[in-house]
């Protein structure tokens, strides 16, 4: 027997005492199985797997015969037809064959026996989760899968004169790219629920839509406002989450250009926190503002972003052999007053491609960025109040304007 083998056994015992020890703490087990069983099967799979391997799929068959006699007893005398546990311990059988499998066998059991633990353990949250979700939310979540794993795939991956030069699979990439994004701020505020503070308010609703959130609190204070100060941060905050939003978007096409970018991007959004964190602790109000946020992957939002992205990328191709650098300064000027995703993401790609300096690129981020600041504070001035304007002014004019001063310096 190799040394290595008593220890993959150890490892299937501490797979099945893991799974077991959650069974039991969580009370779904019953008198199905528990702490003592569970580490039984990990260990008798790894067993039958190390020195009997030929008659591992005779075991497993007779174990599954158990396990059927052993749920439908549950079923009878506790009424209880939830199945997890007997999934649990057929995939506790299987880990345990897998740590003594030769290979990666060892290290996908660790994964697998861990990632089974922390999905038996979050049943409530799930179900919860579950119920926060429409059927709206689920179609458009499998609309997504669809372009995302199906489309993407079929699109050519060249540039097609038919389409002044664009790529259509890295401009769909793109789509998909933000879209995602935009969907995981979304399942993270259905995960956390209404009630989620100030700062989370704003933070997940910033990468969902950090203009719809601004418009949305504005509206908020208008209605209510004894809301104003906590929607004025909330607001901020949101707009806030549109500097490292925008970092992440340059370092998945151009992560030179997301390094020098990091500077006065990073600057801006330390500024805003700590701005906002000082509004906060010298709130008085009571009460959190909430955020009804639709889906942000759409099929009709998700084309329109992409025309605009092509638009925008198509410009500034066109543009800077003739103007040069006014013309991509005018470009993300134009481009900021409705959406900076697209420009960020364009200015990347032409700065990787050395159509543009990186100095001109990051410049242009930046003058976009803050264009789009302007815009959510007019936002909150006209939308909200003029208590509220001030608020926002405040804290994200001031990252703002660092950012601006960081640009000309360098």
């Amino acid at each position: 027997m190799d040394v290595a083998d008593p220890v993959a056994l150890f490892v299937a015992l501490g797979i099945g005492a893991l799974i077991g020890l959650e069974r039991e703490q969580s009370e779904s087990a019953g008198s199905f199985a528990g702490v003592r069983t569970f580490p039984l099967v990990a260990l008798l799979g790894g067993v039958v797997q190390l020195f009997f391997p030929d008659l591992l799929g005779v075991v497993l068959a007779l174990y599954l015969v158990l396990v059927a006699i052993g749920y439908a007893s549950k079923v009878v005398l506790e009424g209880d037809i939830g199945m997890s546990t007997a999934v649990a311990a057929v995939l506790t059988f299987v880990y345990g064959a897998m740590a003594t499998h030769s290979g990666d066998g060892l290290v996908l059991s660790v994964v697998f026996g861990t990632v089974t633990a922390a999905l038996l353990a979050i049943k409530e949250p799930a179900h919860a989760f579950a119920d926060r979700i429409g059927r709206d939310d689920l179609r458009d979540a499998l609309t997504f899968l669809i372009l995302a794993l199906v489309v993407l795939p079929l699109l050519p991956d060249e540039e097609l004169d038919v389409l002044l030069g664009l790529n259509p699979r890295f401009v769909w990439l793109m789509v998909v790219f933000v879209s995602g994004l935009s969907f995981l701020g979304y399942v993270l505020t259905k995960v956390l629920g209404p009630e989620k503070g100030i700062g989370l308010t704003g933070l997940f609703g910033g990468f969902v839509s950090s203009t719809a959130t601004v418009m949305a609190m504005a509206e908020q204070a208008r209605h209510n406002p004894e809301l104003t100060p906590v929607a004025s941060v909330a607001a901020a905050i949101a707009s806030i989450t549109m500097f490292p939003r925008a970092l992440i978007l340059v370092a998945v096409v151009n992560p030179s250009l997301a390094l020098s970018l990091a500077v006065p991007l990073l600057a801006m959004t330390a500024v805003g926190v700590v701005l906002a964190a000082f509004v906060i602790r010298r709130l008085r109000a009571d009460g959190t503002p909430t955020v009804d946020l639709e889906n942000p992957f759409r099929l009709g939002p998700a084309l329109a972003f992409g025309a605009f992205f092509a638009v925008i990328l198509v410009l500034l191709e066109t543009l800077n052999p003739i103007f040069g650098e006014a013309g991509v300064y005018g470009t993300a000027i134009v481009s900021g007053l409705a959406d900076v995703n697209a420009i960020t993401l364009s200015l990347g790609r032409l700065a990787l491609e050395d159509e543009i300096s990186r100095s001109v690129a990051e410049t242009g981020v930046v003058l976009a960025v803050v264009i789009n600041s302007i815009v959510k504070m007019g936002i909150a001035r006209i939308g909200g109040s003029a208590e509220m304007g001030r608020l926002v002014m405040g804290v994200l004019g001031t990252s703002a304007l660092v950012g601006v001063v960081i640009v000309v310096l360098r």
